[in-house]
Formats: structure tokens, C-alpha cells, sequence
């Protein structure tokens, strides 16, 4: 092993290349999002999203970054990866109607794991939306775009799974790979992201690596041996891991295997899902990562000057999901955060020490340091099996909307959007209790040759440019929405392949039993 490779562990935070570079970071939040209700005993509490943002506002980061309210996803853009039938399910089945249906929630996996709840399908559309925004803002400029609501990793093409329901991570990637040729993909949440890697397994174009506990846990997925098919083999990492893992050991892992594959994939963007059941404590977790080890593949990634995309995941433990969260905003910004906690609407939940950070505990570490380097040297070995970032010819596709940097000198913001574009802007009304949120309408456009080159492509009204789903709760600057439908790649929902000695199995035990 490369002792270089793993000094910087995950409790020292040291500044590398230019990290310290300040960036631009938008932030999308709604402010409903915490009302959402798995409901009883279930381990999914949107309400850690709430709390996560108080911690930001109370830390005076909001004032740091752009903040925007998402506009919701409409069906043609969750039905980019969804099929039609499964999105027209979560639209219409309610809590009342569900036992009406009971063929159609065995078919499409709502049930246990993945219940039906009140505003289920609004849910959907607010975190997934929310992701495809932040998308949206990377291809026009921006460095950093975060949705702590998103990275619903498991979520496929025709069904719910492991608490997901609408992959908003597929959706995003699809969105920039409008403008980039390779989308790097990294998932550092203790459960393996499937959903996204079986979407993008037979392309080059985009790459997964997911670093999860591997062996009688959920889903079951994600052997070192599943490295991808036809087109996209070896453009799946899987780093299988064992309980217990800390800081170091983590470390010793992530950084030589994501510097290797920048150097190698040289992607255009980074999808990075943040998700915190990898920590110490975890109510589902079984890792021993503290919230700084957590941070640090977040400023490692940070570190490459890359347009990255941060989104949450899993996190049981809320307390600690709101803390890493609140932290690696912070990372993003370039502000490292005082450890003691200010006074904030939930500080009752970090008590009794009302710090930023937890230590781990002293559980065991099953990952050997044997075991570690054969998983790197294996890895390691794939990723030079690798050319060099693959070209790729970009398919046509219909034009983006325009989004121009608001000029922040002139002083009447009715102004400050391009002439030339095809944005019409509603004057906003007078401030009231929130800032003022421009109506943003798009034209819609639709490219004549489009349909011809996409396979399998739905019905001309599928192609329309997407109307705005990002509006700015954060200030009067403008954020309108790129067209979202036109794909630059096969439909990846139409993937279906198992390769032959692949670990993927049908029928998986549920993430979590309730009481």
C-alpha cells in the first residue's frame, strides 16, 4: 500500500490541491419536505432534511450560498427512467385506495420497506425534482449543487426499494450527460447503490463505484466481481466491505481508487451520494466512520475542481444525519465549522454534549489489513484495464434553455435574464413572510429529429423542453430550467441485463422489519 495513499485519514481534514478555492454552491430545499411521514416505527424520517437546514441556517451558511426552492418533477420527467405504469401507480394510489390494489403493490414492491404515505407522490416529485435542478445549475456554472433530500439510490425502473421510490440520481446523471461526455458516479452509503448501477451498466459514459458493506445485507448486490457489461465493462467499481470499518481504513480505500479513476475516467461532472448510514451508530449501519472520515470523501472529490453534485441517501440516526450534513455543507462552502453547536430549533436532539461532531465507538473492525489491499490491488487492476476517457459522439439533441449569470450590478431585477432567450419573467410580487419567487415560463421546443434518434422513445409530447424546476427561495436571481427529455445516450431503463455470475438476486429480504 501506498502509504501516501492513506496519511490523510479521515480525522484530519488537510487541505488538498486548491480546496481551499472558494466555489459556487447552490442549495435546494423545500420547505415542506420534513412533513413527509413514512410513518410509525419506520426508520426513514424526512424530517432529519429539516432539521439538517436549521443546523445550516443557525451556522450562517445559507447566507454563503444560493438557495433555491425546486419546482417538482413533472410524470414526462420522472417517465426519462420510470415506466409509465409505475409513475401513473405512485401518482394515484393514496393510503385510502392501496387495499384496492393490492396486484399493483406487489407488482411495483409498495409495501413494507416502501409504504404508501400521505403526499408520497408530491414527495417524489419534490427530491427528485430537486436533483435534476441541481443538474440544471452545473451545466450552467455553477461548482457545487446540493439536495440533502435526494440520493434515493435503490429506487428502479418499475419498482420501490430499500425506502425509494424515483431514482432522482438516474434523472440527474441523464441531465448532465446533456452537456458531458462521461458522468462519474460515487456512492458512499453503507448500502450499495444498485438502482444507479444497473441502470448505467452497459454504457461507458457514465461510471459507478460504490463503496458499501457487502454479504448478508441489503440489497445483496454489488460484488467485486460485478464490473459492468458490453460497452460499460469495467465501468463498474464495487467495494465490498465488512462491519466496523473506520476512518483510516476507509480512507486507505477511497482516495488511491477515486484518484485513479479521475485520472482515468476524466469525468465532466461528479454525482456524489452522500448517504449516513455509513456512520458510527447508525440505527441500520454497521460502519465506524466519524463525521470528519464521512467529510472527507466529500473534500477529496471537492478537491478536483470537477462541477459535483452532493445528495443524501440513507441516515437513520438523525441526529447525526443533520450533523454530517450540516458539515459537509460547510466542506463544500470552504468553512471548516465550530464543533460547539448554536442554539437551534431541534437542540434538544444533540444533547448532552450539543457538539457538531461524535466520536465512534470502540466496535470491532472486521476489514483486515490484508483484505483491504487485495480489494485496492484488484480494483486498482480493473481501472488500468480502462482506456483513457473514452470519446464519445454526442447523439443531437434539442437546445437548452438559456441560463445566463444574473449581472448582480444592476438594480432592477426584472432585467437581469438574456434578452435573447425564451424566458418570459412575471415581475415579482411585493416581499412577504418569504422572499419573492419570479414566475418562470419556458417555451416549449421540440427538436424535429430527435424521436429518430433515440430507441424505444415515447410519444412526441415526451420531448417537449421541460418547463422550470428550480425556483430561487434564497434571493431574486433567476434559475430556469434546461430541457430535460432529450437523451444522449440509450435509454438506460431499458437495461435489463444479469451477467452471468453476477451477484444480482430477485428476491431480497426487506432493508428493515418494523416492530
Amino acid at each position: 500500500m501506498d502509504p501516501s495513499s492513506a496519511s490523510s485519514g479521515g480525522n484530519s481534514l488537510p487541505s488538498v490541491g486548491g480546496d481551499g478555492q472558494k466555489r459556487r454552491v447552490c442549495y435546494f430545499y423545500d420547505p415542506e419536505v420534513g412533513n413527509y411521514y413514512y410513518g410509525q416505527g419506520h426508520p426513514m424520517k424526512p424530517h432529519r432534511i429539516r432539521m439538517t437546514h436549521s443546523l445550516l441556517a443557525r451556522y450562517g451558511l445559507l447566507d454563503q450560498m444560493q438557495v433555491l426552492r425546486p419546482h417538482p418533477a413533472r410524470d414526462r420527467d420522472l417517465c426519462r427512467f420510470h415506466s409509465d405504469d409505475y409513475i401513473h401507480f405512485l401518482r394515484s394510489v393514496t393510503p385510502e385506495t392501496q387495499q384496492d390494489q393490492i396486484r399493483a403493490l406487489k407488482r411495483f414492491n409498495v409495501g413494507e420497506d416502501c409504504p404508501v404515505f400521505d403526499g408520497l407522490y408530491s414527495f417524489c416529485q419534490t427530491y427528485a425534482g430537486a436533483s435534476v435542478g441541481g443538474a440544471v445549475k452545473l451545466n450552467h456554472g455553477h461548482d457545487i449543487a446540493i439536495n440533502w433530500s435526494g440520493g434515493l439510490h435503490h429506487a428502479k425502473k418499475c419498482e420501490a426499494s430499500g425506502f425509494c421510490y424515483v431514482n432522482d440520481i438516474v434523472l440527474a446523471i441523464l441531465e448532465l450527460l446533456k452537456h458531458h461526455e462521461r458522468v462519474l458516479y460515487v456512492d458512499i452509503d453503507i448500502h450499495h447503490g444498485d438502482g444507479v448501477e444497473e441502470a448505467f451498466y452497459t454504457t461507458d459514459r457514465v461510471m459507478t463505484v460504490s463503496f458499501h458493506k457487502f454479504g448478508d445485507y441489503f440489497p445483496g448486490t454489488g460484488d467485486i466481481r460485478d464490473v459492468g457489461y458490453s460497452k460499460g465493462k469495467y465501468y463498474s467499481l464495487n467495494v465490498p466491505l465488512d462491519d466496523g470499518i473506520d476512518d483510516e481504513s476507509y480512507q486507505s480505500l477511497f482516495k488511491p481508487i477515486m484518484g485513479k479513476v479521475m485520472e482515468m475516467f476524466r469525468p465532466g461532472a461528479v454525482v456524489l451520494q452522500c448517504g449516513a448510514d455509513s456512520l458510527s451508530g447508525d440505527r441500520l449501519g454497521c460502519f465506524n466512520l466519524s463525521i470528519r472520515g464521512h467529510a472527507e470523501c466529500v473534500k477529496y472529490m471537492r478537491s478536483f475542481n470537477v462541477p459535483l453534485l452532493l445528495l443524501g441517501g440513507g441516515g437513520y440516526t438523525i441526529r447525526n444525519v443533520a450533523r454530517c450534513w450540516c458539515y459537509e455543507t460547510g466542506v463544500a462552502l470552504g468553512h471548516e465549522l465550530e464543533d460547539k453547536m448554536p442554539v437551534n430549533e431541534y437542540y434538544e436532539y444533540f444533547g448532552p454534549d450539543y457538539t457538531l461532531h461524535v466520536a465512534p465507538s470502540n466496535m470491532e473492525n472486521k476489514n483486515t489489513r490484508q483484505q483491504l489491499d487485495d480489494i485496492r490491488s484488484k480494483l486498482l487492476d480493473n481501472l488500468s484495464k480502462l482506456r483513457h476517457a473514452p470519446s464519445v459522439q454526442f447523439h443531437e439533441r434539442a437546445p437548452d434553455t438559456e441560463l445566463p449569470e444574473p449581472d448582480e450590478d444592476k438594480q432592477d431585477p426584472d432585467e437581469r435574464h438574456d434578452p435573447d432567450s425564451d424566458m418570459e419573467i412575471d415581475k415579482p410580487a411585493e416581499e412577504l413572510t418569504r422572499r419573492s419567487i419570479l414566475g418562470i415560463r419556458v417555451k416549449r421546443e421540440l427538436a424535429e429529429n430527435e424521436s429518430k434518434a433515440q430507441d424505444g422513445t415515447r410519444g412526441t409530447s415526451e420531448h417537449r423542453g421541460v418547463e422550470p424546476m428550480v425556483e430561487d427561495i434564497g434571493s431574486s436571481k433567476q434559475a430556469p430550467q434546461a430541457d430535460a427529455n432529450a437523451m444522449t445516450i440509450d435509454d438506460p431503463s431499458s437495461i435489463k441485463h444479469e451477467p452471468e455470475g453476477s451477484t444480482k438476486m430477485p428476491d431480497q429480504p426487506p432493508m428493515y422489519h418494523k416492530p
